[in-house]
């Protein structure tokens, strides 16, 4: 039923809610007055009501939507007002800086003022460019400067220091300058003397030593300010103990060879391993075997076919072989060996008999005597036709083939002396076995693969034990042994060498003490020690390890968190943090160096603000030399925008040549360059390459090493010791070839957060790209001329990658003169 309005009298209800009767009699009334033009007063207030009705409703319509609409308005007004108020909750931002937001303070008169001294005070064409002033009058608490080869940059960065030291009243001993090697502190430290002098500041060698440093140098005596350390020495230095006091050391970082001193603490805590660790023990006993059994060979080998036919033959000689090869043996005085039986055993090779030299009874290993390559090669037998050595590599590539029993084959009168030490159970003796860990280039003394792998592990940052846990190898994979071995071995070793007295410790291990993941050490620590790290400028940054970045980072939050406290009536305030360095020049990743913390020196080194400076003017080379080793190099990744240009005094446009390998007319050359007073850089991959020059150029080496060092004008380096130098004219001998594949350093880069994500070898493809640095650093040597002999063929790696892939066709900074290039 319809409900009418409660409010309106009932002559004003609608029609519909009369009775049918009246409503008809309304409707016909209303009708009739309407056609008489009369009005009907029931009819009349019907239809106003009805009028009202609507209008009322539709009032209320429009009043309802006009004030929702002003209403809405209204409150989105009020809404707005509140939305000005964070109604959310958030914790505040953690400043992981570096450094506090400050500048140095360099006003227009100071800089014109030094500007007008060393225009006054240096020759014309010392004159720093704009870039070079830019670096040094940086004002940001951090500086980044790419300096290509031949940038200028140590005459730049001594007048950095006079800016904060003579300008500024920089103390001394609030700063660092790093170094990477003892050559290259030397050198730094004599301009840093020469320079100071031209401004009437005498600066003692001490002086000068104690600012210029290694980081080495700045570590031990943090290490030894902690209690019980007071004597501590460096395993690194153990050496030079007795020649010089540990505060004069610097050893040199990429220097992988150990001395008889080291020797003595690996072998000792080697043998105390060995007698009381069951499973060291067990694991050895696998990677002995395996390091001395003679390599097999597949019998499709060509070397074993081709010498298959004459087996019937030389088993018919072989007794008689073996006098002869034990007669050399025995006047060497190698042979016999103690723990060797000497008793010869038949062996049936492809249906011949052979025989073998003894038995070794600790490894139930049989052993055959080999020939020792310093014997003369020409030895031959009563009425033979061939020689003992090329009788003996028959006997060898068929033991290799189709022998199948535990055969130890000591190729050597040295590697016999070892085995000999080891199996005496001599103390002072290492195992006494060589290894060769895959990816490796060559085998080593088991204990030197030790130092070497662990080594590279922990310039990662990495801990070896907890790494060695992560990585993964097959089941029958000999490195898995090597690996848990090593883990057991050098936490034996650490605590062996702290063990002395006074007590010894690896430098990696200093780092890791005061890296990042042990920041509570670092309180530690007195304000004098922290203070020479304030305001840090490190050489040769690309070089620097993943370690030391953890170290240089965790130093530095530790400084900024003391405040100003630390600096309390000093002139030198804060901290800053300025590198040089050349991401083309990154050529030690297989130490574990990376140039990434250069090339993303922003993300790994935060700061309030950062300047960036490219130092691309080469004062050394002519564009020829720079183009050539930069179209090289250009594959691999670098900092964008690198393009460097020939400055200086202009010199002729050679190009550099490239050539096959011809030992005679390279000495034909290079002693012609001599001859007309140039100075030389003979650079080598290989140090039996170096001995086959030698042959060559011995009449320029008389002449060269008789005269004072200073006076000498030929240099045999290999390419990695170059660094650094330069020559009028330089000798390539070698290509720059990526030659093997390493599981375990791809395992533990990927660990290191190194290599791109995905990547399943981060550290072969980084290799793949140092190859191409390594010869940039080669060519840009070069003042002038740059010879580079390549060998036609490398069988030894023929299709691995290799920087000479890089050398530009048609270009007018290369010629290649090789027969293959020339018919292609």
């Amino acid at each position: 039923m319809p409900q009418h309005s409660p409010d309106l009298p009932p002559e004003l209800r609608p029609l519909a809610e009369m009775p049918l009767i009246k409503r008809l009699l309304a409707r016909f009334f209303g009708y009739s007055l309407t056609r008489l033009h009369a009005q009907h007063r029931a009819s009349w207030l019907h239809g106003q009501a009805d009028g009202f009705r609507s209008g009322h409703s539709a009032g209320v319509d429009y009043g309802y939507k006009e004030g929702k609409l002003e209403g809405l308005e209204e409150g989105r007004q009020v809404l707005l007002i509140r939305d000005s108020r964070c109604t959310e909750h958030r914790p505040p931002n953690v400043d992981d800086l570096l450094f506090d937001d400050w500048r140095l303070p360099l006003s227009a008169e100071l800089k014109k003022r030094m500007k007008a001294d060393v225009a006054r005070l240096l020759p014309a064409h010392a004159q720093p460019s704009a870039a070079q002033w830019k670096m040094i009058f940086s004002d940001t608490p951090s500086t980044s400067v790419i300096a290509g080869a031949g940038a200028g940059k140590s005459t730049t960065l001594v007048l950095r220091i006079l800016l904060l030291t003579h300008y500024l009243g920089f103390e001394l001993s609030s700063m660092t300058v790093v170094t990477f090697t003892r050559e290259s502190r030397k050198d730094f430290i004599n301009k840093l003397i020469e320079l100071f002098a031209l401004w009437g500041r005498g600066i003692s060698f001490k002086e000068a030593r104690d600012l210029v440093r290694t980081f080495h140098s700045r570590i031990l005596p943090m290490v030894r300010s902690l209690p019980g350390f007071e004597r501590l020495q460096a395993f690194e230095n153990l050496s030079l103990r007795a020649a010089q006091g540990d505060e004069e050391v610097d050893s040199n970082p990429f220097d992988l060879r150990i001395n008889d001193a080291q020797r003595q603490q690996l072998n000792a805590c080697y043998h105390r391993l060995h007698r009381d660790d069951e499973r060291f023990r067990e694991l050895i006993k696998p990677l002995s075997r395996h390091a001395l059994q003679l390599k097999e060979l597949e019998r499709d080998h060509p070397d074993v076919q081709k010498r298959m036919g004459v087996t019937e033959l030389a088993a018919k000689r072989d007794e008689e072989l073996c006098d002869a090869i034990e007669d050399l043996w025995f006047r060497a005085g190698a042979w016999p060996i103690k723990g060797i039986e000497p008793n010869r055993q038949s062996f049936d090779i492809n249906g011949s008999t052979f025989h073998c030299h003894g038995y070794i009874p600790s490894l139930d290993a049989w052993v055959v005597l080999g020939f020792d390559p310093r014997e003369n090669p020409q030895v031959t037998r009563p009425n033979a036709k061939l020689s003992v050595r090329a009788e003996w590599a028959v006997k060898r590539t068929l033991f290799q083939a189709f022998c199948r029993k535990p055969l130890i084959w000591l190729d050597s009168y040295e590697s016999s002396r070892r085995v000999l030490a080891s199996l005496a159970g001599d103390a002072s003796a290492g195992p006494g076995f060589d290894y060769k860990v895959k990816g490796e280039l060559a085998s080593a003394p088991l204990l030197d693969c030790f130092v070497a792998a662990a080594g590279f592990i922990e310039n990662l940052g990495l801990d070896v034990p907890g790494a060695v846990a992560r990585m993964s190898f097959a089941k029958d994979d000999p490195d898995r042994f090597f690996f848990e071995a090593l883990s057991l071995y050098w936490r034996a070793l650490e605590d062996h060498l702290l063990d002395q007295k006074p007590p010894i410790m690896t430098y990696n291990r200093m780092f890791a003490l005061f890296s990042e993941h042990s920041p509570e050490n670092l309180k530690l620590l007195g304000d004098e020690l922290l203070r020479p790290l304030s305001h840090l400028m490190i050489d040769e940054f690309q070089d620097v390890s993943p370690q030391i970045v953890s170290w240089i980072r965790a130093s530095l939050a530790e400084i900024r968190s003391r405040g100003p406290a630390m600096h309390v009536g000093r002139a030198a305030q804060r901290s800053s943090l300025l590198c040089v360095g050349d991401d083309w020049q990154s050529i030690y990743g297989w130490r574990g160096s990376s140039p990434t913390y250069f090339m993303d020196f922003n993300k790994e080194f935060p700061s309030p603000s950062t300047t960036k400076v490219m130092l691309s003017d080469n004062y050394r080379s002519h564009q020829h030399i720079i183009d050539a080793a930069e179209h090289i190099v250009r594959a691999a990744p670098a900092i964008a925008g690198k393009k460097a240009k020939a400055s200086g005094e202009p010199k002729a446009l050679l190009p550099v040549n490239v050539l096959d390998r011809d030992d005679q007319g390279m000495a034909q050359r290079l002693t012609e360059h001599y001859r007309k007073g140039d100075s030389i850089l003979m650079l080598y991959r290989k140090s039996s390459d170096k001995s086959l020059i030698e042959e060559h150029i011995q009449s320029v080496l008389n002449v060269d090493s008789s005269l004072p060092y200073e006076a000498r004008r030929l240099k045999q380096l290999t390419y990695h010791s170059a660094k650094g130098l330069q020559a009028d004219a330089v000798f390539l001998l070698g290509d720059c070839q990526h030659l093997t594949s390493s599981p375990f350093k791809n395992q533990v880069y990927r660990m290191a957060g190194l290599g791109k994500a995905g990547d399943s070898e981060p550290y072969d493809n980084a290799q793949k790209d140092e190859i191409l640095r390594l010869a940039y650093v080669g060519i840009t040597r070069a003042v002038s001329h740059c010879y580079w002999y390549v060998d036609a063929q490398d069988t030894q790696a023929a299709n691995m990658p290799k920087a000479s892939d890089r050398i530009g066709k048609g270009k007018a900074f290369f010629v290649d003169h090789r027969k293959s290039q020339i018919t292609a």
